[in-house]
């Protein structure tokens, strides 16, 4: 009887290395993951796709690179392309906010690794990795620092979902005691004008009371009690605060931010747009 032995080789076609960062809640991931896939799309340029994948652009180059947004059944997922290697960023189930690195040529990576040559003894030098199952915990370390390259320049940009949290809270209902307190309305007349009179620089010293503010607001007349009522709403709001044991008022931090930003938009924005 022949015995004859088989052998088999093994060999990687494409392999993926993933990075997943993990929030409480999909409230605190959403407006995060939507302003990194715009700041992406807007700001990240061939060059900087290329360092993330460990590479230099070449002077002829004769692959693809470039940004694809694209949107799915699960989500929305960016995808930075360099040849036959991509990076890519999704949300997973609304928490998981993944970083991807995938290759469907490992050799597009090159390290330091043992060169067997035809003539001559093996030398040691930056190649292409192997296509080998042996290459696996080399590519860990490559992609992995692909990934990281990457969230390192996400980290760089500026966080505003404090500030997209901060609008939703103050231009939607909010419920208090049993009762629901109206969001605040930017381009409501009467309110821009109360808004606007809050505004007035006198207030930052010794704040405003509901006479002051009465004759601030101009021609848009209010009554006492509706004055009294609207400061009441702004403070459930969060949009100005009373000083102990005076009926005086100054704004907060994040009302004096809203105002200022409402005002900034309509009048260097909106208006002309309009106009």
């Amino acid at each position: 009887m022949d015995v004859f032995q088989q052998s088999y080789h093994w060999s990687l076609m494409q392999v993926e290395y993933a990075t997943d960062i993990v929030f409480r809640s999909a409230t605190t991931l959403k407006p995060l993951y939507e302003q990194l896939t715009r700041e992406s799309v807007l700001s990240i340029k061939a060059e900087h796709i290329a360092t993330f994948l460990g590479r230099q652009i070449p002077p002829q180059l004769a692959q693809e690179i470039g940004n694809q947004f694209s949107t799915r059944i699960e989500g929305t997922c960016i995808k930075h392309r360099f040849g036959k290697c991509a990076i890519k960023m999704y949300d997973k189930f609304g928490t998981v906010l993944r970083i991807e690195t995938t290759a469907n040529d490992v050799s597009f990576f090159k390290h330091h690794r043992k060169v067997e040559h035809r003539n001559g003894p093996p030398t040691w030098a930056n190649a292409p990795v192997k296509k080998s199952i042996y290459s696996l915990l080399d590519l860990r370390d490559i992609m992995r620092g692909c990934n990281r390259r990457y969230l390192a320049h996400l980290s760089a940009i500026d966080d505003i979902a404090a500030g997209v949290r901060a609008l939703d809270r103050l231009t939607k209902p909010k419920r208090k005691d049993g009762k629901t307190i109206k969001g605040i309305n930017f381009f409501d007349a009467r309110e821009n004008a109360l808004l606007r009179a809050l505004q007035n620089p006198g207030g930052n010293i010794v704040g405003l009371r509901r006479a002051d503010l009465a004759a601030l607001c101009g021609k848009l007349k209010f009554s006492p009690d509706k004055l009294s009522r609207e400061l009441r709403r702004l403070r459930d709001l969060g949009i100005i605060k009373r000083v102990a044991g005076t009926y005086r008022y100054f704004l907060t931090k994040i009302g004096r931010a809203a105002i200022a930003t409402a005002c900034r938009v309509t009048q260097n924005t909106i208006i002309p747009a309009l106009a």
